[in-house]
């Protein structure tokens, strides 16, 4: 089996989120880290080369497939930050109809700017997913995809 590429590691996050080009990004990682960072009350730890994460769980899937990941996490990307939401965004329909301009992956959510969303919203899903991530019968599940609506949001 192949070994896991992103793992936990000692680089500094607020030097790495210093080192973001961008102002306006950087300004929104700093402002999710805080956002995650009261809501866990976890210290961050950087997870592979570019992944913000708050703490951790091992997983094992049926397919024998394991490994660990944090509990949740963001990635400032090149032109939008992503927010890694396990075991899926599935859970969060209700919440994705008032976030505000965004997309969605299986686990991911998209955003160019912050100042796109509803910050009281997205604290709540961090805060929700953070909560139900900590439960281990979640840790092993696989992300369902979220249905997606016809009309942009």
């Amino acid at each position: 089996m192949a070994e896991q590429k992103t793992k936990k590691t000692d680089v500094s996050v607020e030097g790495f989120l210093n080192k973001l080009a961008d102002a306006t990004q950087r300004e929104d990682a700093f402002t999710i880290l805080k956002m995650m960072r009261n809501i866990t009350g976890l210290e961050p730890k950087m997870w592979g080369p570019s992944i913000v994460g708050f703490g951790a769980c091992h997983y094992k899937y049926d397919s024998g497939h394991e490994g660990d990941c944090a509990l949740i996490g963001f990635s400032p990307r090149k032109g939008q930050m992503s927010l890694y939401f396990l075991p899926g965004l599935v859970r969060f329909e209700k919440y994705l109809k008032k976030l505000g301009k965004h997309k969605t992956g299986k686990a991911c959510l998209y955003i160019r700017k912050l100042v796109d969303v509803d910050l009281d919203v997205l604290g709540e899903m961090i805060k929700v997913a953070f909560t139900q991530m900590g439960l281990p019968a979640q840790q092993n599940k696989r992300a369902e995809p979220v249905k997606k609506s016809r009309k942009k949001t």
